[in-house]
């Protein structure tokens, strides 16, 4: 297996591994930010999910009249990238489909996997092309986890949406997203977090929840989060656990008691051949 990389600003230290091109290490000022994946919580740090976001009904998904095997979040972040360039503030690592990867997702693809600091700033960008000669349906999501609270902040934890909206709240059925929406608990773009908000899984916003969000604590840090072409966010944790997860994604778990064809999904992306789409996240440490 590939060595993990480093890349540093004059704020922020990064490493990532080679491993689903995962970020492993977000420091700033050697405060560590990120969760580091404690197996007695959720050994996960900040996986990336493709090519879908969730689960998808008994595992199986359809492509056209073909069914495939497909685990939970997809096969990107258990599958080993290639490091194709690096230097001292940016890394980036490449997925190309394999006869590993068709045998559950019947596409040609190409995706590349950015990491990039400046001054206080994490971006993290995922180019997806299309290599086949065909449509091809996907869905992606990013799945950060951040210490709760990070080293050098204190006290309770609070998100804040940039919008100042409510939106709307959907909620998982058996691990599938349900078709109802309930009231929002966000008031005015704020939410408190406390554990009582995940003893039925991950807050879930299919829309509305809008590009941008802060999470804040009673001392130290903040964290502000900008997102680009991800219109759906979840909120997770394991109730109780010191992490929390902030989730933007395109595509969510499949709609209970819906098809099983990745084309009809929520929110799937369908990419024509040739064609690339790009989704990323960025977090600025502040304060």
């Amino acid at each position: 297996m590939s060595d993990p990389i480093h890349i540093s600003s004059e704020a922020l230290s990064v490493t990532v591994a080679a491993m689903g091109a995962e970020l492993q290490s977000l420091r700033l000022n050697d405060a560590e930010l990120l969760w580091q994946g404690d197996p007695a919580w959720w050994n996960g740090r900040a996986p990336l999910l493709f090519p879908i976001v969730g689960l998808a009904r008994d595992d199986k998904l359809a492509f056209a009249g073909d069914v495939f095997h497909m685990p939970k979040h997809g096969f990107a972040r258990r599958t080993l990238f290639d490091l194709a360039a690096a230097d001292d503030t940016s890394c980036r690592h490449v997925l190309r489909d394999s006869t590993a990867t068709r045998a559950c997702f019947p596409f040609a693809f190409e995706l590349a996997a950015i990491h990039r600091v400046e001054g206080a700033t994490l971006t993290e960008a995922v180019e997806i092309t299309n290599r086949d000669l065909r449509p091809m349906p996907f869905g992606f999501g990013f799945h950060p986890a951040f210490n709760l609270p990070p080293a050098g902040a204190s006290g309770s934890a609070a998100v804040t949406l940039s919008n100042g909206g409510a939106p709307a709240l959907a909620r998982l059925r058996d691990g599938l997203l349900g078709s109802d929406r309930l009231p929002s608990p966000f008031a005015m773009g704020h939410l408190d977090i406390t554990p009582d908000l995940f003893e039925d899984d991950a807050l879930i916003f299919p829309d509305g929840a809008g590009d941008a969000l802060t999470l804040t604590f009673e001392t130290g840090p903040r964290l502000h989060f900008t997102f680009e072409n991800l219109p759906n966010l979840a909120i997770w944790q394991k109730v109780g656990a010191p992490f929390l997860c902030i989730e933007p994604w395109h595509g969510t778990a499949g709609a209970h008691g819906g098809s099983a064809q990745m084309a009809d999904r929520p929110w799937t992306v369908i990419l024509d051949p040739g064609d690339t789409a790009r989704f990323a996240w960025s977090v600025t440490a502040q304060g």
